[in-house]
Order: structure tokens, then sequence, then C-alpha cells
């Protein structure tokens, strides 16, 4: 989509701190952290929301996941990942992605 900021990211329109990029995803640093580590994995083809995602697509973004969580070493201490789906969802960018939370106990309330 055009002008997704997400899909601007992902074709280099706009700078972001890259934590971690495959064929398919692209991971980043949130601008706006809510906790020590925030990095939030998009697809780099536009998928609206989770309901629209392909089973390969989700697949590769898991993998992310995992690579994102060694990366910034919150993978043995744990750490959250949040997709929020929609308006009542909490989706205020309607770009799939994951929000990779962790770098301290998180509380129940936060996310």
């Amino acid at each position: 989509m055009e002008n997704c900021i997400f899909c601007k990211i992902a074709r280099r329109e706009i700078p972001a701190n890259i934590v971690y990029e495959s064929e398919n995803v692209l991971a980043f640093d949130d601008v706006n952290p809510i906790a020590p580590v925030h990095v939030v994995a998009v697809p780099k083809i536009h998928v609206a929301t989770l309901m629209d995602v392909s089973e390969d697509v989700m697949e590769d973004m898991m993998k992310a996941v995992q690579e994102v969580a060694r990366i910034k070493g919150i993978d043995k201490t744990g750490f959250r990942t949040v997709i929020n789906c929609n308006e009542d969802g909490g989706q205020v960018i309607f770009h799939l992605h994951v929000h990779i939370l962790g770098g301290r106990k998180l509380s129940d309330d936060m996310g």
C-alpha cells in the first residue's frame, strides 16, 4: 500500500533501526518503546490484519520473533508478543505487525 507506514519502512523510504531482516520479514526497534526491548516485526508485503495472513507469512513472522529474541538477548529470560487485530483489538496501523517486548519482568496490565 502506498501510504502505509510499515510498507514505507520495508521499502526503506522511512528510516528505522533494523534489528533483523529475512526475505519476507523486517524487524525494527519501536520508536515509542513501552519496554526496554520493544521491536516490531512486519511482513515486507502488505497484509492488513491477522485475519488476512497466509500460513507461510505467519511462519516467517514467528521465525523472526525467535531470531529477534535471540539477537536482543531475551530468548532465555522471556518476552511477550502482541498482535492487535482490527479496531476493537487495538490495531492502529493496518499492516500486520508483532510487538516483541522484554528486557524486564512485564506486568500483567502491560501491552
